[in-house]
């Protein structure tokens, strides 16, 4: 099937796309809920700011109140702790309502654009495109900027604001300690760029071979009958087992990056951690804190909480980055159609509209459906008003084909069709093809 090869080779290409205008084009649908997700990111900066104070209540807790034993003041304290979570939780809820109501309003306005162009697409496109890969438009690539939307670069921003509130939070309670905090973080800057080269092979293996699957279940499923006509069941199920388990074992490969990417950033972390716990444990027993310049026992807890928290957004960032790739690759994809021209539309100024006589002739008409294996060749015939007529000839031989001539779905190569002495491509092409009833077989 060259044509289906074609087709894989082309997604593959796509897949490769990354381009800084495409995402600057993605605004503009956010343009219209820029005040939605204005408040979605002021309310992802305030969650993420507030997340980041935990560590700081455990620090207070521990050195004010549990290591002094001092009951004084804990009501407040405790009231203070839930309070700052409760607000999070609000805010928390309050952006995930927002960020996914600008996601579905983006959605419903690309899948109504994409629809409507290709209402508008002359018939040749299906020809050459299977309706499974344009349906693959609609539903998953358009999903995909859904996630760009609702999970990509506004968390993206979020992530980055939690990790600068981290990171101040350390230096502010123990400049040392955050120093010795942060040397793991360059293994794994190290291990998340790995795992975002290589998780975006796979994805756009995974993506490719999507819409290579459902371009084959579209062809083979709507062909059902003539499938079965030919006793090609065996052949078809044989090419689809093939195409399945590519399909499958791109999905294993991008688990595999998964499985090995979150146990390694787990251990960095340990090792972070273990790092702070030694640090600790050698000041106190070098005798520093007879000198009173050790950290305290809550700093210590803040710190082990701070590393952990550290390493979230980090490793986040990596998946958003996967995100904002599939959104990348999705929009090209969509916007190859959307920039697609409409060969066949209305002139600029028709030189007929309204009802037709009925004369209809064909002059010199040569038409082929591919380069030049010619459907019709050198056709010239001529329908006066009230004369019936039938088109005989074997499957293929171009009936069906002057009737889509007639009307414009395709164009001719060379020679001209009249409808009342008015070449077809001179009429407005909606008036055109409202003069006539079409009866299919």
């Amino acid at each position: 099937m060259s044509e289906e090869v074609r087709q894989y080779h082309e997604e593959a290409a796509i897949g490769k796309t990354y381009d800084l205008r495409i995402a600057k084009r993605l605004l503009k649908y956010l343009r219209p809920y820029w005040k939605l997700a204005a408040a979605a990111l002021l309310l992802t900066i305030l969650t993420n700011g507030l997340i980041s104070t935990q560590p700081y209540f455990t620090k207070v807790a521990v050195d004010d109140f549990i290591e002094p034993k001092n009951l004084d003041g804990i009501w407040l304290f405790a009231f203070a702790f839930f309070g700052v979570f409760l607000f999070r939780f609000i805010f928390s809820y309050i952006q995930e309502i927002l960020l996914n109501k600008v996601g579905q309003q983006v959605m419903y306005d690309l899948r109504s654009e994409i629809f409507a162009k290709l209402q508008r697409q002359e018939v040749a496109y299906y020809d050459k495109n299977p309706v499974g890969r344009v349906i693959t438009r609609l539903t998953s690539d358009v999903d995909a900027l859904n996630e760009l939307f609702t999970s990509g670069v506004i968390d993206v921003l979020g992530d980055l604001v939690i990790i600068i509130a981290i990171i101040t939070w350390m230096f502010a309670l123990d400049w040392k300690l955050a120093i010795v905090s942060l040397i793991t973080v360059p293994l794994l800057f190290a291990a998340t760029n790995w795992f975002r080269k290589r998780a975006r092979i796979g994805f756009d293996k995974v993506r490719t071979r999507n819409a290579r699957l459902n371009a084959f279940l579209q062809e083979y499923i709507s062909g059902a009958q003539t499938v079965q006509l030919m006793n090609a069941e065996s052949k078809a199920q044989n090419r689809f087992r093939e195409i399945n388990d590519d399909y499958r074992n791109a999905n294993i490969e991008t688990i595999y990056y998964y499985s090995i990417f979150y146990p390694l950033v787990d251990f960095i972390g340990a090792v972070g951690i273990s790092v702070v716990i030694f640090a600790f444990g050698y000041e106190h027993l070098s005798g520093l804190s007879a000198a009173g310049t050790a950290v305290s026992i809550g700093i210590l807890a803040a710190f082990i909480q701070y590393s952990l928290q550290l390493f979230q957004p980090i490793r986040d960032l990596s998946d958003k980055f996967n995100i904002l790739q599939a959104a990348i690759v999705a929009a090209h994809r969509i916007f190859i159609i959307l920039d697609m021209d409409v060969t066949i539309t209305s002139p600029k100024e028709p030189k007929r509209r309204g009802k037709a006589i009925g004369n209809i002739e064909f002059q010199n008409v040569w038409f082929a459906y591919k380069d030049n294996d010619w459907v019709i060749k050198d056709l010239s015939f001529k329908i006066e008003v009230g004369e019936s007529i039938a088109l005989v000839g074997h499957t293929g031989s171009g009936k069906t084909t002057v009737t889509n001539l007639l009307m414009r779905f395709y164009d001719v190569q060379k020679g001209k069709i009249l409808l009342d002495g008015v070449d077809v491509r001179d009429w407005d092409l909606h008036v055109l093809r409202s003069n006539f009833a079409v009866v299919l077989q």
